[in-house]
């Protein structure tokens, strides 16, 4: 990883999990989390933000 990126959680090097706490997910989180898969060559990725009445309310999952 090139420096100043930082995952927020790698599972077995083949999904990278990245954790939010936000009022909702913009465009830029699901940016940060593209970059990322791209960078590691992972296709699978999963956004999560904690700040949601529903947990599965704030799941988005991306794939490459």
């Amino acid at each position: 990883m090139p420096a100043g990126l930082r995952l927020d959680i790698w599972v077995d090097k083949s999904v990278i999990i990245e954790l939010k706490a936000v009022e909702q997910l913009l465009a830029l989180h699901q940016a940060q989390l593209l970059t990322y898969m791209k960078l590691t060559g992972n296709r699978l990725g999963i956004l999560i933000n904690f700040n949601t009445p529903l947990m599965k309310e704030g799941i988005k999952r991306l794939v490459l």
